[in-house]
């Protein structure tokens, strides 16, 4: 996948995330272990979230593509930034959305809790 389509995929995550009342804290949040591709903030919970961008399902849904090597870095990430930037108790999870391109539409699915 190129760069382009994925940073369409992100900036239109944001858009559907502040649609549905969440802040979005971070964007291409990074360390030397990883990237995050969004953190946001709904009521009192902190969502890591990747975004997964495809322009189509024809070799499966674009979550398949979150490995338990891509979730163990997100853990590892996810963990320090509740260091750096997080001074209280606060629930947090790890989302994933899917963005498929086809046939000029756009379809998006936010799964919650994913792993």
């Amino acid at each position: 996948m190129n760069k382009k389509v994925g940073a369409f995929g992100e900036e239109v995550s944001e858009k559907f995330l502040i649609n549905k009342g969440y802040k979005i804290l971070h964007t291409n949040y990074k360390t030397k272990i990883g990237e995050i591709d969004i953190i946001a903030r709904k009521d009192n919970v902190i969502c890591y979230i990747e975004v997964k961008t495809r322009r189509s399902s024809k070799f499966g849904m674009p979550c398949e593509a979150v490995n338990n090597k891509k979730q163990k870095v997100y853990r590892m990430v996810a963990s320090q930034h509740v260091k750096h930037y997080v001074n209280k108790f606060i629930d947090f999870r790890f989302d994933v959305i899917e963005v498929v391109l086809k046939n000029r539409k756009c379809y998006i699915r936010h799964l919650e809790n994913a792993f």
